[in-house]
């Protein structure tokens, strides 16, 4: 029998259901990265930085979102960004799909989901064969202050980010 989760108050509500928005500041983490080093957005302070959250390594939108990062590299470099893909896989899966597509940027493991809840991007349950746990596909821009400048939380898994707006949010932040 599948029991409902229910929350004392407003803020623990909040932190599940709502993302994070342009203004606010952006949520602290620390992750592992492919390499097994720890990655933290508070050690990137002083730079611009782009979040990618993304389901699933290996399916097929992923894929297509994260080599569109790689063959557009030079746009996010030219702009002080360092981009960071995050995924709720294993950083052993994340370094096998690294490897296999050459991604040139460094793929975070959140696989205690720590980053997506407190991004507010992590589905009850992903639509697709109904997995729980799953991180929705997002993008956030972060300043070189930590201030969110552009969040966006694609409507489905299938959709994309707007690359275009995220790169003009990028260029008025250079």
């Amino acid at each position: 029998m599948h029991q409902q989760k229910t929350y004392s108050n407003v803020k623990q509500i909040n932190q599940f259901c709502m993302s994070i928005q342009v203004g606010q500041a952006a949520p602290a983490f620390t992750l592992y990265d492919t390499d097994k080093n720890k990655v933290s957005l508070a050690d990137l302070k002083g730079k611009n930085v782009v979040v990618l959250f993304f389901p699933l390594a290996f399916t097929g939108v992923c894929t297509t979102e994260l080599c569109n990062v790689r063959d557009n590299i030079a746009v996010y470099n030219n702009t002080n960004a360092t981009v960071l893909g995050v995924s709720v896989d294993s950083l052993f899966t994340l370094g096998k799909f690294k490897a296999e597509q050459n991604l040139n940027f460094p793929l975070l493991s959140d696989f205690n989901k720590d980053a997506a809840k407190a991004f507010g991007v992590l589905y009850e349950t992903f639509p697709a064969f109904e997995m729980q746990g799953v991180s929705k596909r997002a993008a956030f821009v972060i300043d070189a202050e930590g201030v969110v400048r552009y969040a966006e939380v694609c409507p489905t898994p299938g959709d994309l980010p707007d690359f275009a707006a995220i790169q003009q949010t990028l260029s008025t932040l250079a």
